[in-house]
């Protein structure tokens, strides 16, 4: 009995010394960085999966022993789903794909505006390869154009340049924060809209707006990597209907308390001088206060309250606003007289095109009702908030001035 229990042990220890049976070492792998989906034309049912590998020679710690190879390569093929499709690729790349450290997904506007959306993405939600927390960007072109048009010139790192790229943006508010986590998270509760990003290499025409006005594509822009990320594509169940500015899409991150802004700097029209605008600093510290109060029989009231503090940056008409207070003042109402109508448009907007919201206010409502059933029967996105007054009020701390106690005097300098 002892010696059939001490072969067991041993057994038990030679099963343990397997475990890199299956190992492939870095260079054996192509990890891809971006994945592209767009309709392959002509053939329902079937998408072209676009795969952009990152070259672990050229970007690793060997970068500097000289290689000529390209830091990525971009392979396109037509497939069922993109996990499929990994086998298949590997009929003319060389190394093992894998999905592991993914960092985007994008998908082209004319898929993500079709019916066939969901059932692509149903993919990305059962695979283990793609993690959740993958980032979701909208082009305007196909997205396999996108991903070989962008060059970017600083960055030969390429899962490097998504990340700061993506990070950046998502701290100023032009852009959302969107993964496939939030998007099926948002999605199955089908009561609020989902924001994904906005982005292109192509130019869409020049427009004269103010710096976050414009959508991917419209940025005048002259030189340097095409790709723009500004704004943001609108998704209700499941399917992109619409998109919103930067400056849209900054108002719905400060309105939605589940996202994060720490950099955000705007204009304002300048009270005394209206061909000037005052350049400043909008910093958020504390929540927007919202507080829903359901009724049955009558129209939901939402009082929300958004607290901010500004820090004045530059004021081209040189009038002083720091140390006169009767400017100050008037300062400090036009603003938020300014803030609130634009915060006021933009959530009468979303009522009336989308008749949902992009703020994830159905959170606050829910409380109101006792099981799922009674929640979902009392209809959030086509009864409660399209019909809802919506009460905003804005509630401007503090201006502060930088270090500057008083504004220079330019007419007292001499030549």
């Amino acid at each position: 009995m002892k010696t059939i229990s001490c072969l067991f042990a041993c057994l038990s220890i030679l099963l343990l010394l397997t475990g890199c049976f299956d190992k492939r070492e870095i260079e054996q792998r192509s990890y891809v960085i971006a994945l592209g989906l767009d309709k392959a034309k002509g053939k329902e049912g079937l998408f072209d999966i676009t795969f952009q590998v990152e070259n672990p020679e050229v970007v690793g710690p060997v970068q500097g022993s000289g290689t000529d190879e390209p830091p990525k390569e971009t392979v396109t093929l037509t497939a069922n789903d993109f996990v499929t499709a990994q086998n298949t690729a590997n009929s003319f790349v060389s190394r093992k794909i894998t999905l592991d450290f993914a960092r985007v997904l994008v998908v082209s506007e004319e898929l993500a505006r079709s019916n066939e959306f969901l059932k692509i993405m149903e993919t990305a939600a059962r695979t283990k390869e793609l993690r959740n927390n993958v980032s979701l960007i909208i082009s305007k072109e196909k997205a396999s154009e996108f991903l070989r048009n962008n060059n970017p010139k600083t960055e030969t790192r390429l899962h490097k340049y998504f990340q700061f790229m993506i990070e950046r943006a998502k701290e100023t508010g032009i852009i959302p924060e969107a993964d496939i986590h939030r998007f099926f998270q948002i999605t199955e509760g089908d009561a609020d809209l989902f924001l994904a990003m906005y982005a292109t290499t192509k130019k869409s025409g020049k427009k004269d707006r103010h710096e976050d006005e414009y959508i991917a594509g419209e940025i005048p822009q002259k030189g340097g990597n095409p790709t723009e990320f500004m704004g943001s594509a609108v998704f209700k169940e499941g399917k992109m209907v619409g998109s919103l500015t930067g400056e849209e899409t900054r108002m719905a991150n400060i309105l939605d308390n589940t996202m994060q802004m720490e950099d955000v700097l705007t204009m304002y029209p300048d009270p005394k001088k209206d061909n000037y605008y005052i350049a400043s600093r909008f910093i958020k510290k504390k929540d927007t206060k919202v507080e829903v109060i359901y009724h049955k029989k009558r129209p939901t009231e939402i009082n929300v309250t958004i607290p901010f503090q500004l820090e004045i940056l530059a004021v081209p008409s040189l009038v002083d606003y720091s140390s006169n207070k009767k400017n100050k003042e008037l300062l400090k109402k036009k603003i938020e007289s300014k803030v609130k109508k634009t915060f006021e448009d933009f959530v009468k907007k979303t009522q009336d095109e989308y008749g949902e919201d992009p703020f994830y206010w159905s959170l606050y409502v829910r409380k109101y009702f006792k099981t799922i059933k009674e929640y979902e029967k009392a209809n959030w996105s086509e009864e409660i908030y399209p019909h809802a007054h919506i009460n905003i009020e804005i509630d401007l701390e503090d201006i502060e001035f930088g270090n500057l106690i008083k504004s220079t005097n330019f007419s007292e300098v001499a030549d």
